[in-house]
């Protein structure tokens, strides 16, 4: 949910007390433009709020937590759980971590060695929303968050299908599943792992700590799901074309 404006300009005053609105939209590179049609609406974005707060270098959580619909934000985060970690690897990452592991020169680098190994990408990725609910997902995720937000689960999904969740139903969903908050932050690209208070090797550590085989098994998983939206994409390329012929 945006939040509202009168509150932003409460919050906005209280950080920025000498700035005006020309020196904000400078510093954080949003429009001016944009900010006024917000601001006319009453409603202003998170994604607004975030922008400015990194702008000023304060914490983008901690702004989210003044406001009261991400008042549980406040305080010392919850860590996210191996789960989390690793639905935020990207696929690229996965298969090469298993076809590192089949190399005799892995065993060093899983010992502590591990200088020459590439860094994993930052979150988010093509299908880290996705993969996030479906690592916290007991099978009764999605119908709890629609009960408890009522937001249909077919609308749900459909926002999971485009990779994407506004952030007040990634609070919601975290809520529902009993992990910490800033798991779905990340993954909808809000804020930064960094930003999240997430340790800089945490997903690495993560992914080290999988054995073998759920690692092989999560990386066929992920190119199923691949696959599935090529060939989608394929079809609807095709589709497309057909239209355009017939068009003459």
């Amino acid at each position: 949910m945006p939040l509202p404006a009168k509150a932003f300009q409460l919050w906005l005053r209280g950080v920025a007390p000498t700035a005006s609105t020309a020196d904000i939209c400078r510093i954080s590179g949003i429009k001016r433009t944009t900010l006024a049609q917000q601001l006319v609406r009453g409603k202003v974005a998170e994604t607004t709020l975030v922008n400015i707060s990194r702008a000023l270098r304060l914490s983008p959580l901690a702004a989210l937590a003044s406001f009261d619909h991400y008042a549980e934000l406040a305080g010392n985060p919850q860590p996210p759980t191996p789960a989390e970690l690793v639905s935020q690897i990207a696929t690229m990452d996965l298969l090469r971590a298993v076809i590192n592991r089949s190399s005799p020169a892995d065993a060093g680098a899983r010992a502590g060695l591990s200088a020459g190994r590439p860094a994993l990408s930052p979150a988010p990725h093509a299908t880290s929303v996705r993969n996030w609910v479906d690592a916290i997902d007991d099978g009764e995720l999605r119908h709890r968050v629609s009960a408890a937000t009522g937001v249909a689960p077919q609308n749900y999904s459909a926002q999971l299908t485009a990779n994407r969740l506004s952030p007040e139903l990634a609070v919601a969903t975290a809520r529902a599943a009993g992990v910490g908050f800033t798991g779905g932050l990340v993954a909808t690209g809000l804020i930064t792992e960094e930003e999240a208070g997430w340790p800089p090797d945490a997903k690495q550590s993560a992914l080290d700590a999988l054995p073998g085989g759920e690692l092989t098994a999560l990386a066929g998983e992920r190119l199923q799901t691949l696959g599935k939206t090529l060939r989608r994409q394929e079809q609807e390329q095709a589709q497309t074309e057909k239209i355009w012929e017939n068009l003459g």
